[in-house]
């Protein structure tokens, strides 16, 4: 009786297929981590005539709520503004807990601000500091140019056809961030306000020196600091913003999701309130230094001027 014939390897039986196979389900589990979508439209709920009148409806009222529960109160703000951008580009800013990542999202977000940012301040200047494996680099250097902002921005984000991305690495130093943009600001005139927004993403800060000694510098150069914390709320941020802003922690926000994230940075393209502030070396309330700005007055003569021709 002839053996029986052996297959190719093309053939494969059915106990081929159920036996399991080594690091099958891990690899599985990973690829299904890796590759996961997030559906919005899980999140829409359909209302019982099977439309979403509802949910949209409830939308509207939302955005309605928030508009009327605003405070209206008429306040000093200052429209010439100069503010510098700190970007956390240190290896926690590859976390997924923002998608795609919070650096790309962080990237996505701040190219909107900046649009948004000059549109209502045109006469306004911005520059942006990243903290990069321990050092602070400039990004863009403080000018009233969109443009050459978004140009920026662009050079740097990851993309399939960009070879010159930069990548997030190494550990985010506050301090060197925070002394780069002190110099940038350092010859913005009186007149404008000078703002620092840091986006945070690390929950501790890598410094050659005491930041403690920056941080009174800020407060020497009247800049104010506000932090958008991506991870969790930090002691040192929640100084910097306390120490800089008249013992007030209202300019700390740690966003919740994405959109989150988006509402609270689209909320500094609003000009900040004007307050005094006490000068370090006399005691005394420094007042705000305001430009004269307006059309010259038209005034009428109670009497006909003489005219006059030469002869």
């Amino acid at each position: 009786m002839p053996p029986p014939a052996r297959g190719n390897g093309s053939d494969i039986s059915d106990d081929d297929l159920d036996a399991p196979r080594p690091g099958g389900r891990r690899q599985a589990r990973e690829n299904d981590q890796t590759f996961d979508i997030k559906r919005s439209w899980d999140v829409i709920q359909e209302g019982q005539d099977g439309t979403l009148t509802g949910t949209v409806e409830g939308l509207l009222e939302s955005n309605k709520r928030k508009r009327l529960l605003k405070d209206s109160t008429p306040l000093q703000r200052g429209i010439i503004r100069h503010l510098v951008v700190i970007l956390d580009i240190s290896i926690a800013m590859n976390e997924k807990d923002l998608r795609p990542t919070r650096y790309i999202l962080s990237l996505t977000y701040l190219q909107a601000f900046i649009t948004e940012f000059f549109e209502q301040n045109p006469i306004s200047q911005l520059g942006i500091v990243g903290m990069h494996d321990g050092i602070a680099i400039t990004i863009s250097a403080l000018s009233g140019n969109p443009t050459a902002h978004l140009t920026a921005l662009a050079r740097i984000k990851p993309s399939p056809s960009n070879t010159n991305a930069l990548e997030p690495r190494g550990q985010a130093s506050l301090e060197n961030a925070l002394s780069l943009a002190r110099a940038s600001l350092f010859h913005a005139p009186s007149h404008g306000t000078r703002e620092v927004l840091l986006l945070f993403g690390s929950l501790h800060s890598s410094d050659p020196g005491d930041i403690h000694t920056t941080i009174n510098s800020l407060v020497e150069s009247h800049i104010r600091a506000s932090v958008i914390g991506l991870a969790a709320q930090v002691a040192i941020c929640a100084e910097l913003v306390s120490r800089t802003n008249s013992q007030s922690l209202s300019a700390y926000h740690v966003v919740l999701d994405e959109q989150h994230f988006r509402e609270l940075l689209m909320a500094y393209t609003t000009p900040p309130v004007t307050y005094s502030t006490p000068d370090i070396e006399s005691g005394r309330i420094a007042t705000n230094s305001v430009l004269m700005m307006g059309f010259p007055s038209r005034t009428s003569a109670l009497y006909r001027p003489n005219a006059r021709c030469a002869a």
